[in-house]
């Protein structure tokens, strides 16, 4: 089975532009292509995941990775799948935030010996002047066109703004701009992108000929990535300092049923015929499919030492209960979780990460969904003082499978 069949196979292309060529330049590891990723946070998360993975395997059949870095068009955000207007960040936040990307990036992609290239399209669009930008580029524009895609059809009765309105352009001059500097022949990305992806591509043959090797490939990865990057207590990240190794593997370890072969599919490096055995598994079964899934991902991501340690506290854990505590996460409170010398039952839920807002912490207390030490809490008005906390283990539980260990520093 060549690559491009094994991407099918594994449910990731969603449309392609010039198949056959495509398929020739992945399959021969002629393909120098590029993802974009816009910093809007200091880490990467799930929803980026996929695309990461993606990279990894194009990479280890002789294909050149391009990671693009949003510095520039970061500064406006892109409008699509947005139904409001993206917070305005500095440019010192968004240097932060390229800096953490090229670290993490680099546990997925190998950058020795040129194999790989990070770049920051904030080295050529903040030099750009915007006179010369719209002769260049301005004339192979539509308004007409531009307004039919997708990406702004969604934004469109809320109010598109002209900040907003210039992303394809940019995203565009990207694809054009990494051609001319770095034979780029490829972009891939969501399929939320299809619209600005079809852009570049028109740029660079309208600027440069028909006869110009610039493709793009979009695949299934921002509307499930997204999809599988949330949970009830926000997103997923691939920085063990935001979202420990352990529950990055109890967040894989409790997909659902529904879900389990596809993510096994789309993300693991498993042989199909593995994964193919698999999708056959009935019932309890499944549940060994989550624990493949999950230690095959939090290898990937955190090393295979963290991935055995994680398998090991959610064993024990889901055998012993709340009497394995010292193998849970841990929550550390502070003075600045306190009001007024004591914590509620809601703070804590919020300050530990099993929900994202004291309204949602209410709704599992009077659901009957949250356990201190084995016993159901039904008050929600609760209230521990600091000596409480350390006396003893604190363990607080949130459904079947969420189990924090808390603890107060004085």
């Amino acid at each position: 089975m060549t690559l491009y069949d094994e991407l099918v196979a594994r449910g990731l292309i969603a449309q392609v532009t010039d198949e056959d060529v495509v398929r020739d330049l992945i399959n021969n590891g002629k393909a120098t292509f590029y993802i974009g990723f816009d910093p809007t946070a200091d880490s990467l998360h799930v929803g980026h995941f996929m695309t990461l993975c993606l990279m990894k395997r194009l990479q280890m059949a002789g294909n050149k990775p391009i990671a693009l870095i949003g510095g520039g068009t970061a500064m406006i955000g892109d409008p699509s799948g947005k139904t409001d207007m993206r917070k305005m960040m500095t440019r010192e936040t968004i240097d932060h935030n390229v800096e953490c990307f090229k670290e993490q990036m680099s546990r997925f992609i190998d950058f020795s010996d040129g194999k790989a290239m990070i770049v920051n399209n904030a080295d050529w669009l903040m030099k750009l002047n915007y006179v010369d930008l719209l002769r260049e580029v301005g004339p192979h524009f539509t308004v007409n066109r531009m307004l039919a895609a997708e990406c702004y059809k969604q934004r469109w009765e809320k109010g598109l703004t002209f900040l907003e309105f210039n992303y394809m352009i940019m995203q565009a001059y990207d694809f054009y701009t990494l051609f001319q500097r770095y034979g780029c022949n490829l972009e891939f990305g969501g399929d939320d992108q299809w619209s600005n992806m079809l852009a570049g591509t028109e740029l660079i043959r309208r600027k440069l000929g028909k006869d110009a090797s610039a493709m793009t490939i979009t695949l299934l990865l921002n509307s499930e990535g997204k999809k599988m990057g949330k949970t009830v207590s926000g997103a997923v990240w691939l920085d063990p300092k935001k979202t420990s190794p352990y529950e990055f593997y109890q967040y894989w370890r409790n997909v659902g049923d529904q879900d389990v072969i596809k993510c096994l599919y789309m993300l693991t490096f498993l042989p199909l015929e593995q994964i193919d055995e698999m999708a056959k598994w009935e019932g309890s079964q499944l549940n060994r499919a989550k624990e493949i899934l999950a230690y095959e991902l939090t290898k990937l991501v955190h090393g295979e030492e963290e991935a055995e340690k994680a398998q090991v506290s959610a064993r024990q854990i889901f055998s012993a209960g709340a009497g394995a505590a010292e193998n849970m996460p841990v929550t550390e409170l502070t003075e600045e979780d306190l009001r007024d010398g004591t914590i509620d039952v809601m703070g804590i839920l919020v300050s530990a990460g099993l929900t994202k807002s004291r309204s949602e912490a209410r709704r599992a207390i009077q659901q009957g969904g949250v356990q201190i030490n084995g016993e159901k809490v039904t008050d929600i008005g609760l209230q521990f003082a600091p000596e409480d906390i350390n006396k003893e283990d604190f363990v607080i539980r949130k459904g079947k499978k969420n189990y924090r260990r808390i603890t107060f520093k004085k």
